[in-house]
């Protein structure tokens, strides 16, 4: 196991976090007003596995999600401007206001692509880090999911060509419990957990706190070296929480598909209240670098916002780019 992260890699991880719950939270608030017209997927709660995983990954290496996609775009590196001005439709945005929350993509930050389609983008994480080691390069691919998408054929076809050929890739699992809403004894056996698959496909099975960021970062820095020297794949599951909905800004638990102590006990165990405690007792972080960093997220936020509001919307002339080749 890695030795621990360094106090200005708590301080940088801590404030990665925060930005990825402020901006969430930005996009909650605003979501009612209309006008972003995507379906939207936050990731309130989950923030510590993006953060502490893409701690360890440089701009080259390749990182892959799903619907849920946002914490892990921003922790890349994506552009924060063109994910709201996506967000809106915008043609300024990093789909060029084609796409939606869902399809996010920034090449320059590593983040290759995401997609609503269960399990859908875990054969291209897989693909892409073939392509890597063929070429004799040493880039990582990471690809997250939930943990529905275990139970997706292609979950498996991915993991067993990764292990086939040792290629350097991290499956990370955020098992938040609830596919939609069919929580997890419903779906899959209760004697097993998901990090047990890695062992059936030849790699080594992770499961551990994803709520807790130093854990997250001492997993994924042996992971990540172990891809990275050829070593092979790993699978990561690291259980989590998600506080709102499946899909939207609201609370959901009126809904009856989970009890409201259930929320409020993982609550309880907010990543990033777990993490200032933790920098508070080492000296590290005190009222005003909090209320610092507040200010310069709120800033960012108002401004991007601000921006992606005034920016123009595609031209209808352009429907059909960047789908048939014709019209490219």
């Amino acid at each position: 196991m890695s030795n621990g992260p360094s106090p200005q890699a708590r301080l940088d991880m801590h404030f990665a976090m925060l930005r990825l719950r402020r901006v969430e939270e930005a996009i909650a608030r605003h979501y009612r007003e209309g006008e972003m017209r995507c379906p939207t997927h936050l990731c309130i709660g989950q923030e510590a596995i993006a953060a502490g995983i893409s701690a360890h990954l440089r701009p080259d290496d390749y990182a892959f999600s799903g619907h849920r996609s946002h914490g892990h775009y921003l922790a890349k590196g994506g552009d924060l401007q063109a994910m709201f001005s996506e967000l809106y439709g915008r043609e300024t945005g990093c789909a060029r206001g084609r796409g939606g929350s869902q399809h996010l993509i920034d090449l320059e930050a590593g983040f290759v692509a995401s997609a609503p389609i269960l399990a859908g983008t875990l054969p291209i994480a897989v693909g892409a880090a073939f392509g890597a080691k063929r070429l004799g390069r040493d880039t990582v691919s990471v690809v997250y999911f939930g943990d529905g998408a275990t139970e997706e054929g292609s979950f498996h076809e991915a993991m067993n060509f990764a292990s086939l050929y040792k290629l350097p890739v991290l499956f990370v699992c955020e098992n938040n419990l609830y596919s939609v809403h069919s929580d997890l004894a419903v779906r899959q056996p209760a004697n097993r957990q998901i990090a047990d698959i890695g062992q059936a496909h030849g790699m080594p099975g992770i499961h551990a706190d994803g709520n807790d960021i130093e854990t997250v970062w001492l997993q994924a820095a042996d992971a990540v070296q172990r891809a990275r020297t050829g070593g092979g794949p790993t699978l990561m599951e690291f259980m989590t929480y998600r506080w709102l909905e499946h899909v939207g800004p609201n609370p959901d638990g009126k809904v009856g598909y989970r009890a409201q102590v259930e929320i409020d006990d993982w609550a309880k165990k907010c990543p990033i209240v777990r993490s200032e405690a933790q920098l508070r007792k080492a000296g590290l972080l005190d009222d005003a670098k909090i209320a610092a960093q507040e200010k310069r997220l709120d800033d960012e936020i108002n401004q991007v916002i601000s921006a992606a509001r005034a920016a123009p919307f595609p031209d209808p002339a352009t429907l059909l780019h960047y789908t048939l080749p014709e019209r490219v």
